[in-house]
């Protein structure tokens, strides 16, 4: 992991096309902006497990439904 300091107004680059800004330190809350081209997905981190969980749900969902076909 790479630890970065950064002051208001400062940021980071992620290659040559993602910008992380930061916007506001207001005592242990930090106010970030991101720039990335569109076809980025930025998400919050529980927001990307939430996603991630529902999506191996719908893939075990299917294969059950697949052995199910496959024996009628």
């Amino acid at each position: 992991m790479l630890v970065l300091s950064r002051k208001k107004d400062e940021s980071i680059m992620i290659g040559d096309q993602i910008e992380v800004k930061i916007l506001a330190v207001e005592g242990e809350q930090i106010k970030i902006g991101i720039v990335a081209p569109k076809t980025v997905k930025v998400h919050r981190s529980e927001v990307f497990e939430a996603i991630q969980t529902q999506n191996r749900e719908a893939l075990s969902i299917t294969s059950n439904i697949l052995e199910q076909i496959k024996k009628k």
